[in-house]
């Protein structure tokens, strides 16, 4: 095989591996991990091929078209690399030890635009070559504008609406018990599932924190709070609003929530007593990089001076955001443990994480 076919060949490769990616809703996370290191692999077999490129890339007397595909494959290779970088840092199964630019949305957005660069690099041999310039320029445009909406909104979209998680609710939450020093903690928890009007039909996706839990609907952090009061076998109790609820939309909530913040609402919820407990485990999604503000109203409403308030969150993002520092502004006096930090994907297998997190907790 020729260089010329063998390099056709591998790029080839390469496109199909990036549209694979992208719908990853259709993978588990491990193979979409391993499909990114082989087209990464491919990648570095690519520019073997194309060495010569580095030689004559920016060489005097080039035509704008020549000079304008050269920048972008820069940029395209600068892109890459910041891929790659993110990729690592999301990573939960080849390489959970890098954190490094370890943002979802990061990924989400360097895939995207990784994405949209190569097919306009791609497209413009086909400018080069085709009889009808303006026509292949209108087609490269239009290829672009779809890399971009499959980037941003159609795989947002389809892990929304068509990834549904359905589980047996005995067997992600029993398990193995932790003995708890001294008395047991308070677990309190808050989820959009009892907070919201949802439509009968309502699509149930990991990504909107909901699953379905043996045929009926389940807040993704009611499971976590599930899986941590049957280890200290103690019930835990709900954030529950007692006002307007949230839409049904999960799009809709994060417009509602967006405003709640800006606005530093603290909405009615159901009054808690924490008084006769020493230590509250907080479990709680990230909304916007901070606390859902039901979960400020609970903070607001209580003191916890002298208290040990522990944190466990679902996020399709990183971390703990913001929630840590607001939480400790929240309670002065109290003391704030972050713990376990849930992708939301992952909540329906999070036991073991949560039982290595108490059980550090207990000691």
């Amino acid at each position: 095989m020729t260089k010329k076919k063998a390099g056709l060949l591998v790029d080839i490769i390469m496109y199909a591996l990036m549209l694979t990616q992208m719908l990853y809703v259709f993978t588990t996370n491990n193979v979409h991990e391993v499909i990114g290191v082989v087209f990464f692999v491919c990648l570095i077999i690519h520019l073997i091929i194309k060495k010569w490129w580095f030689l004559t890339a920016f060489r005097k007397g080039q035509s704008r078209s020549r000079l304008f595909f050269n920048i972008l494959t820069v940029i395209l290779m600068l892109t890459v690399v910041l891929l790659m970088i993110s990729s690592m840092g999301v990573s939960r199964f080849l390489f959970p030890w890098f954190t490094f630019l370890g943002s979802s949305d990061l990924h989400r957005y360097m895939a995207t635009a990784a994405l949209t660069l190569a097919v306009i690099h791609g497209c413009m041999h086909c400018i080069w070559r085709a009889k009808n310039t303006r026509l292949a320029i209108v087609l490269t445009v239009l290829a672009g504008i779809a890399a971009v909406s499959i980037g941003l909104f159609a795989v947002p979209y389809m892990n929304r609406h068509l990834k549904k998680v359905e589980i047996g609710s005995s067997d992600k939450v029993h398990g193995s018990k932790v003995e708890w020093v001294g008395e047991k903690p308070l677990v309190v928890y808050f989820t959009r599932v009892g907070n919201t009007d949802f439509d009968p039909d309502v699509d149930a996706v990991s990504g909107a924190s909901l699953l379905i839990s043996d045929g009926e609907l389940m807040g993704s952090n009611r499971l976590l709070a599930d899986m941590v009061g049957d280890m200290l076998d103690c019930e835990p109790v709900a954030i529950t609003l007692t006002g307007e609820r949230y839409p049904s939309s999960y799009n809709a909530t994060i417009s509602v929530a967006g405003d709640e913040l800006r606005a530093q609402a603290r909405p009615d919820i159901e009054p808690i007593d924490v008084s006769g407990h020493d230590s509250i485990i907080l479990i709680y999604p990230l909304w916007w990089g901070s606390i859902p503000m039901p979960v400020a109203s609970f903070l607001e409403q209580n003191d916890f001076s002298g208290k040990t308030i522990y944190l466990i969150i679902s996020q399709g993002s990183s971390g703990f955001g913001s929630t840590v520092s607001e939480i400790e502004d929240l309670c002065p006096g109290a003391n704030v443990v972050p713990g376990a930090s849930i992708y939301c994907e992952d909540v329906p297998d999070a036991r073991e994480t949560l039982l290595e997190t108490i059980r550090d907790w207990s000691e």
